[in-house]
């Protein structure tokens, strides 16, 4: 018997991210060609500003997969885990071998708050589907203001030099976490790990904005996004 308060109906109706064109690296869903190039990058990939080697996402941030991150997250529900992680196998890259996982890391006070990090949680799910050993290697070294609200360069900004990792020499790196918006959180972590030595750092993530969908404000907000008024006054820095 389940041990969340989901039905088996929910938890199988999220459905893998699809598009006809998408940035060989990072994997963000065009509508179209144009925004990339000859070998299939996009601006940002091109500008090296992402940092990380790869990203990889199960579906888009959206109805009911959305639902089920915030009921995780917000709602404490973190017998989630489970069956996320097993979303999360799914979209991980069957041609590409890991030398570990390395979960995005909360603040101290955010995690004192909530109780747990969801990516390590999700981290450590995948290793029992994989065997990829979870390694803790980064640390936040400050609190982060919110990202929502905020452009993609001030993103950025709000996330730099905000992770240190410890050494990891010479390894693939694949990088968890729950939601990707911008990037800009996992490409500082990628910039901690790559001067720390990592050879590749790979994204991956249950979910990603969808900027083919309608705009929706909320959607704007990294993977801190709360889902009630009450959660964010409580959540003003990361």
């Amino acid at each position: 018997m389940a041990r969340y308060p989901v039905c088996r109906g929910c938890i199988e109706t999220p459905e893998p991210l699809s598009a006809e064109f998408f940035c060989v690296s990072c994997r963000t869903p065009f509508q179209n060609s144009f925004p990339l190039d000859a070998d299939g990058r996009c601006a940002l990939c091109r500008s090296g500003l992402r940092r990380f080697d790869a990203a990889y996402s199960f579906g888009a941030y959206d109805g009911v997969l959305r639902e089920l991150i915030h009921l995780y997250k917000y709602g404490k529900v973190k017998t989630l885990a489970r069956p996320l992680s097993g979303l999360l196998a799914q979209a991980l890259p069957r041609d590409e071998a890991f030398d570990a996982s390395v979960p995005v890391p909360l603040y101290w006070r955010r995690r004192l708050q909530r109780g747990f990090n969801q990516a390590e949680l999700l981290a450590r799910g995948l290793a029992r589907r994989t065997g990829i050993p979870v390694v803790k290697a980064l640390g936040r070294l400050r609190p982060t203001p919110t990202q929502a609200g905020l452009s993609n360069s001030a993103r950025r900004q709000n996330v730099s030099k905000a992770f240190r990792s410890r050494s990891v020499q010479g390894k693939r790196i694949l990088l968890i976490d729950d939601v990707m918006t911008t990037g800009a959180t996992a490409a500082s972590c990628a910039r901690a790990l790559k001067r720390a030595g990592a050879r590749q750092v790979t994204l991956l993530t249950l979910a990603r904005v969808d900027r083919r969908l309608m705009f929706d404000p909320l959607l704007l907000e990294d993977s801190n996004f709360s889902g009630s008024s009450e959660d964010a006054q409580s959540r003003s820095f990361a």
